[in-house]
């Protein structure tokens, strides 16, 4: 394990890393509250490897990590690869999005580690091609992410199936009353240990807001990308249509671009993001299928283009940059009809997002003047006396008819 730290280029531990392993070298169940990007996933990988026995081939695995996402599957994988360099140990990855007979095939090879999604888990239980008998710790990594996508039901008949003497490791960036329940639930007296910061957000990241008209949001972003020139950028959409339409647009300005959505065929996700990972794409417009748990040091700049329907998100969001200690700027689109969303980012992070401008750029769209206006002056208005109007009788409605329905125009 020290050659494999060694050449991972891993010399000293983060906070959590320094918490968590000899807790979990010792069997203890640890409820462990960190923000992505402090080194979680070797946290749990060590120990793990650690305690995995030589087994023989075809044998069931030793280990379940459960994660919420196809990406974060394959982040995990790499890292246990990379850090059981030297061992024969195997870690196979499971998750929907891809054909299910492959992966049958590796389970039948034997794995000693299973890194994968909720649901592709179930179904591997449910074919009887997954035996979970043998399961020495169970790890749920980003819970809190996988039960705000509505994963509590499968987890749960996941953990039903694993053997009760067994170690669980639960981590998550945010302990909401879901997750405790289901550490209360699941897990034997777990060690509780928090390592976020008093303050939701980064320190080394810079937070700025632009309030912008819908209309000239794109225009804005082209400008603040001209004037950043980032290493590499993350847009943040709220919706797939959106994703592909900002896609399309700035792509004609910015040749290195890529986009990333849940409807995306697995094999092009996973094309993105090794792309991205190795600096070929530079700017990538996406959802926040990308928001949770995605390792990439380069990203210098986070815009959401779209404000996050949750406070959470944004944490999260925002947290793609300024990893590891790195320095990192994060810009928000804000109009004038979510004002609310952006108290509530800023109670959370307890701190202020700084107003920013660009020289030159109006943020707000000209109103051109009505077709139709009222002709004569306000004088004219003033002296012309006012009649009540009255209001239109309604037609009488036909024997045997519903009346017609009345519909409030919105303005």
């Amino acid at each position: 394990m020290l050659a494999a730290l060694d050449r991972a280029a891993y010399a000293d531990p983060t906070p959590v890393q320094a918490g968590i392993i000899p807790r979990a070298l010792e069997g203890v169940d640890v409820l462990g509250q960190a923000r992505t990007g402090t080194g979680k996933t070797a946290a749990f990988a060590i120990p793990i490897l650690e305690r995995v026995k030589h087994s023989k081939k075809g044998a069931p695995p030793q280990a379940l990590v459960l994660v919420p996402t196809r990406e974060l599957a394959v982040q995990v994988r790499d890292e246990f690869e990379k850090l059981a360099h030297g061992r024969r140990v195997s870690c196979v990855p499971v998750y929907g999005g891809k054909p299910i007979r492959g992966q049958i095939s590796k389970l039948e090879r034997g794995a000693d580690v299973i890194v994968g999604t909720p649901g592709r888990v179930l179904d591997l239980l449910g074919r009887g091609s997954l035996d979970l008998r043998s399961v020495c710790t169970v790890v749920l990594d980003e819970a809190d992410r996988m039960l705000d996508i509505g994963f509590r039901p499968d987890i749960e008949k996941i953990l039903r199936r694993c053997p009760r003497q067994r170690q669980t490791l639960l981590l998550s960036a945010t302990v909401a009353p879901p997750v405790e329940r289901l550490a209360r639930t699941y897990m034997r007296e777990p060690e509780v240990m928090d390592f976020s910061p008093k303050t939701k957000a980064v320190e080394t990241i810079e937070q700025f807001y632009f309030t912008v008209d819908q209309e000239r949001k794109f225009d804005l972003l082209v400008r603040l990308l001209k004037r950043e020139q980032p290493e590499q950028a993350i847009v943040f959409c709220r919706t797939k249509r959106g994703t592909e339409r900002i896609y399309r647009r700035v792509s004609k300005s910015f040749r290195a671009a890529d986009m990333m959505h849940g409807d995306m065929q697995q094999s092009a996700r996973d094309r993105v993001m090794k792309a991205f990972r190795a600096g070929e794409v530079k700017l990538l417009v996406a959802t926040d299928v990308v928001g949770r748990g995605i390792d990439v040091t380069r990203i210098s700049h986070i815009i959401n283009y779209d404000i996050p329907q949750s406070s959470d998100d944004y944490v999260h969001r925002v947290g793609r940059t300024g990893r590891m200690g790195r320095e990192g700027v994060a810009y928000t689109f804000v109009t004038t009809e979510e004002g609310a969303e952006l108290t509530r980012i800023e109670i959370l992070i307890n701190r202020l997002l700084k107003r920013d401008e660009i020289d030159g750029f109006a943020t707000v769209a000209t109103v051109a003047p009505m077709v139709g206006a009222a002709v004569g002056t306000s004088a004219e208005a003033e002296q012309k006396p006012t009649e009540p109007s009255t209001p239109p009788t309604p037609r009488p409605t036909p024997p045997g008819r519903r009346p017609p329905k009345r519909h409030r125009r919105a303005l």
